[in-house]
């Protein structure tokens, strides 16, 4: 997807005792951001804190610092099913002089939601969903015509942007969180770092972050630059991945290293959290009541999702780019979300990461002939050579490239280069992108693995690709079924 890149690059921040802003001296010599780049990690904060249920544990002074706002919403107590809006606000208005000239900022006026998530609570408060929404979403806003979903805000402030969500999702709002956060290098630093894993090398110079493919252990300030760059083949939708892995991450620390019940450790984690949330007047009543109905919520009952889309690249009449959803798809996910329904299938197997055993031999997959519904051009890839061959993995991704996929990252070497048959291996709920990379690679053999994306393993035999076209009528098109991963599915094995 195109990328428009307005982030600035450089400085990090995080609020101090006070209030006021420190400069993150491990990445201050990465030049300088703009404020808009750190609004996505304070959504993130947001979402670990509702998630983990960190907020039951909160003296009731602390919690009061957080502010309210007329969303619009009917007065409703935190009970029952409920979906809520959280959203990551671009608003420079508010701060002072001296922050704006610490973070090299103008007096720009006006906001915008640059992410945006529905959070969704079952009906027993056991279950939690995150729904991702692209901020690129074209769509209606109400009384304002066709824009994107991130210029609710700028237009009618919250009520609007809840007003928004609702008539693009067909959910109804029930509790609205907004986030504009300067504390998210704080509370990666109060959890001592997070553990992140990218599948393609990342390269941004902007910020000068520079990660190989692997598991990385990050500080603040680079967590930070991890969740809002996009500077990757899928940009926004990779960086929608980036930002739930983190969430899942910062949600495994905060329940498993004794946090919750280390009255200084939580203290650290939230307090400068707390100080920029701004949530509807009905929760702001009782949101640590809501949060210690959440203390009990593992990382196992935590369900990311993002919305199906139909085009990464549609370019609107006012020349701007933007994505449409797949209307069917995004219709049956959110009426499944309504509905308490699973999303990952009632009998899906616990993670090996969950269940603390080693990882099965990966299965073979069922057969590649199934009808191709996703086109080499939204797929990347990454290539290992699984042979004593010098160059075939080279050869085969600009094979690959040739056939229209995506191959970012340079080629690698399996551990074992004994592989006869070249073998496409893909993660959890990218079967249907799998089956069009093996019709790619006749004789290739599928297998669901624990990796991340996809992989072509390539082997002696069956290495020749050959370019596929994926050609569905509106008629016969099946629905795709969106990825969904648990959090804990989502954190990095080391």
């Amino acid at each position: 997807m195109r990328g428009d890149h307005e982030e600035d690059s450089g400085v990090h921040v995080g609020g101090d005792g006070n209030g006021g802003v420190r400069l993150a001296a491990q990445r201050a010599r990465r030049g300088r951001t703009s404020l808009r780049s750190l609004i996505i990690s304070g959504s993130l904060s947001g979402a670990v804190l509702l998630g983990s249920g960190a907020l039951w544990a909160i003296p009731n002074y602390a919690a009061s610092q957080i502010r309210s706002v007329d969303a619009g919403i009917d007065a409703s107590v935190p009970q029952g099913a409920m979906n809520i809006l959280l959203v990551g606000l671009d608003k420079r208005d508010d701060l002072t002089r001296q922050q704006q000239n610490q973070l090299h900022l103008g007096r720009e006026e006006g906001q915008r939601t640059d992410t945006m998530m529905v959070i969704h609570l079952s009906e027993d408060h056991r279950k939690v969903t995150v729904v991702s929404l692209p901020r690129d979403t074209w769509t209606e806003i109400p009384g304002q015509g066709m824009h994107k979903i991130n210029s609710a805000y700028q237009y009618g402030g919250a009520k609007l942007a809840v007003r928004a969500v609702q008539q693009t999702t067909g959910l109804k709002i029930n509790h609205y969180v907004e986030v504009n956060v300067l504390g998210f290098i704080d509370v990666v630093e109060s959890l001592g770092g997070v553990t992140v894993c990218t599948p393609v090398p990342i390269n941004d110079s902007k910020t000068k972050l520079n990660l190989q493919p692997g598991t990385h252990e990050l500080n603040g300030g680079d967590a930070l630059a991890y969740a809002r760059t996009r500077a990757t083949a899928r940009s926004d939708l990779d960086r929608i991945d980036r930002q739930q892995q983190v969430i899942s991450a910062l949600m495994q620390k905060a329940m498993s290293g004794g946090t919750l019940t280390n009255p200084a450790k939580l203290t650290g984690l939230v307090n400068s959290t707390l100080k920029t949330l701004t949530v509807d007047d009905a929760l702001a009543k009782d949101l640590v009541g809501l949060a210690g109905q959440l203390k009990d919520v593992s990382t196992d009952d935590v369900t990311f999702v993002t919305v199906p889309l139909a085009d990464v690249n549609f370019t609107t009449p006012t020349n701007e780019s933007a994505v449409l959803w797949d209307k069917k798809a995004a219709r049956e996910l959110f009426q499944r979300i309504d509905s308490d329904q699973p999303l990952s299938g009632p009998t899906a197997a616990a993670s090996p990461a969950a269940s603390g055993k080693a990882a099965a031999s990966p299965k073979p997959s069922p057969s590649a002939s199934a009808a191709l519904t996703v086109p080499p051009e939204r797929i990347a890839i990454r290539v290992l050579n699984g042979t004593l061959i010098t160059g075939l993995g080279a050869r085969t991704k600009t094979a690959l490239i040739g056939a229209g996929f995506m191959v970012p990252a340079a080629p690698g070497d399996t551990a074992n280069r004994d592989f006869t048959t070249t073998v496409v291996r893909y993660a959890k709920g990218r079967e249907d992108s799998a089956r069009t990379v093996a019709a790619a690679i006749p004789g290739s053999e599928l297998r669901e693995a624990d990796v991340q994306g996809i992989e072509v393993v390539v082997g002696q035999n069956h290495n020749t690709v050959k370019k596929v076209k994926v050609t569905v009528t509106p008629s016969a098109a099946p629905t795709p079924t969106p990825s969904a991963k648990t959090a804990t599915e989502n954190i990095c094995k080391k």
